[in-house]
């Protein structure tokens, strides 16, 4: 029945008849009931339809669907739509024609559910833009009431920036756009950022076309982390790298911003492919060297803070962004290799000297051993030559060992003034380091920083007393201590040592003395000046042998000898006076020959 057939009169009326009570006229009740029964939509139970809401209260709508009696539904089934009002035209599911009340049950959520997913996937199709009601939180994201599907809003497609707080987009309506649709598993993805990112692509693009490298802009911290900081600068991002923050060292950026902050920053460089803004806030700021004492020199005292530390030196920041380095080398008179991390640490509060200073490349190297007297200005005065001492033992070479007097005074044993009586191979095998070892200064290098120390000076030497007792020819025990390929190192009484070449150790009965035999030797050498003993345990019963051999040759001689006989004179020539006269005439007459 069209809506013109409804709302025309009926011509064969007869208001006569109404006027007078008589409604009934030439048609029956049944016919009029009839006509209006006409008059209304035809509805049946479990339909969708469309109708028409007539008021609203806080708690229910109104909905007029033509049929004989209005239909109520609760208000919370359009709180998607927040502006939803009176004369809207909205879709309906008729749950029940008539209920005891004779009310008309209808439900809009019902409605939206049997049509949900056609429209879901329309949308989809369309690239549609469509409303949602946030329902609550979930794990990732939010859950959207979408034509009565619960559908999922990741966290990440909310804003284009991010979320701190979703609790405020709760009992929110807002604009989505579908991104994608599971069937299998009756799940719908929707996204708000996709709405957005669009109008946002084509601000950058109108905003970085407009940007000058040295622009000023004023932008809002969006974002901290720690190795810089996100500005929203109205459309488009831009980041300050943390050493671009301060002229001075900062840990983390949070130390000088702080989110949704509104500051000024300066751009430094941008690039139109990647849409990458780099951003400054320091370079806002005079350079702290600019302002630094004009008076400063080289040779003043500073004050500062440890900054940065390193193996090889320390950072020490004077003023903010005004940093000078000790180099290691420069924390201590003492030319031992150290690291820097012995002397201070981060945080340590130092005096120091200028030792360079360059404005122009803004460098500044400092020292603090310089606050103490170097200890080589007056060497000659607190260790002359003679004078004995204690230090400790640093290193060791083949040929010595270093030692420290005190902190930056290095001394050198030679090997050779280690003992007079031992024969060192190495110095570790006289003492170890980290030992306390008694010196005596023998020589001052000041030039190169060194002292010749010496160990065994500070005795005697034993060798004026060994010259009277080790004389050559006398005999002495010694026991082989170590075999060598030259020959046997053996240790004689009173601490000293001699040695043996192999022809030397041959015993009487032929065989070769072998390590720890304690045997009588013979000295056959002794050099004082090289500290030296040769002996020899063959010598012994050799020279034996030859005195017994000596003296028996006498006896045999005289017994053996036979009568003397009387000797022989050996006619012995002289020169007589007359052969000289003959020698002198000889001459004349060769004289007058010529």
């Amino acid at each position: 029945m069209t809506e013109e057939l409804k709302n025309s009169p009926i011509e064969d009326f007869d208001w006569e008849a109404y006027e007078k009570g008589e409604t009934r006229g030439e048609k029956s009740r049944e016919e009029l009931t009839k006509t209006y029964d006409e008059s209304l939509n035809t509805v049946k139970d479990k339909d969708v339809i469309e109708g028409t809401i007539i008021a609203l209260n806080k708690r229910e709508a109104v909905v007029n669907v033509g049929y004989k009696s209005d239909g109520i539904i609760p208000l919370s089934e359009f709180r998607y739509n927040p502006d939803i009002k009176v004369g809207d035209v909205v879709e309906v599911f008729i749950e029940n024609m008539e209920d005891k009340k004779g009310q008309l049950i209808l439900s809009h959520r019902k409605a939206r559910a049997s049509r949900s997913w056609d429209r879901v996937n329309q949308a989809l199709a369309n690239d549609e833009i469509i409303k949602g009601y946030i329902k609550c939180r979930t794990k990732g994201g939010m859950i959207v009431d979408v034509f009565g599907i619960e559908a999922f809003l990741p966290g990440s497609q909310i804003d284009v920036k991010p979320i701190r707080d979703y609790d405020v987009f709760v009992g929110k309506t807002m604009e989505f756009k579908i991104v994608k649709i599971n069937e299998e598993f009756k799940n719908v993805v929707v996204s708000h950022k996709a709405l957005i990112e669009a109008e946002l692509e084509q601000q950058k693009r109108d905003i970085i076309s407009k940007l000058e490298k040295g622009q000023v802009l004023e932008g809002t911290v969006k974002n901290i982390t720690s190795y810089g900081v996100f500005i929203d600068l109205g459309g488009v991002d831009g980041l300050i790298h943390i050493t671009d923050l301060s002229w001075g060292r900062i840990n983390h950026p949070e130390e000088v911003v702080a989110l949704d902050q509104k500051l000024n920053v300066v751009i430094l460089d941008f690039d139109n492919e990647k849409k990458r803004i780099a951003l400054g806030l320091k370079q806002l700021q005079p350079h702290p060297w600019d302002a630094l004492d004009a008076n400063l020199n080289v040779g003043d005292k500073v004050k500062g803070k440890v900054v940065v530390m390193a193996d090889y030196g320390a950072f020490i920041e004077i003023a903010p962004g005004v940093e000078g380095l000790i180099h290691v080398s420069e924390m201590s008179w003492s030319q031992h290799l150290r690291s820097a991390q012995d002397f201070m640490k981060v945080g340590d509060e130092v005096e120091a000297v200028i030792l360079t200073l360059d404005r122009a490349e803004r460098k500044m190297s400092l020292g603090i051993k310089q606050l103490k007297q170097d200890p080589w200005q007056d060497i000659e005065v607190r260790y002359p030559v003679g004078s004995k001492h204690t230090a400790k033992v640093r290193n060791f070479t083949n040929f010595g060992v270093f030692v420290e007097i005190e902190e930056g005074v290095d001394g050198l044993i030679h090997i050779s003034d280690l003992s007079w009586t031992k024969k060192i191979k190495h110095p570790s095998e006289f003492t170890s380091i980290g030992a306390d070892i008694e010196v005596q200064v023998l020589e001052i290098d000041k030039e190169n920083r060194r002292l010749s120390l010496g160990h065994k000076q500070l005795e005697e030497n034993p060798w004026d007393v060994f010259e009277t007792i080790f004389t050559v020819g006398s005999v002495h025990e010694g026991k082989i201590t170590e075999m060598l390929e030259k020959g046997a190192v053996i240790a004689l009484p009173q601490g000293v040592e001699g040695f043996a070449t192999p022809k030397h150790l041959v015993k009487q009965d032929g065989t070769t003395a072998q390590v720890n035999e304690t045997l009588e030797f013979k000295v056959i050498e002794f050099n004082k000046e090289n500290k030296r003993i040769i002996l020899s345990h063959s010598r012994i019963f050799e020279d034996e042998a030859k005195a017994e051999k000596a003296a028996e040759q006498p006896k045999k001689a005289k017994r053996q000898a036979p009568k003397a006989e009387q000797p022989t004179a050996t006619p012995i020539e002289k020169t007589t006076l007359g052969d000289i006269e003959a020698l002198a005439a000889l001459k004349e007459q060769l004289s007058k020959g010529k």
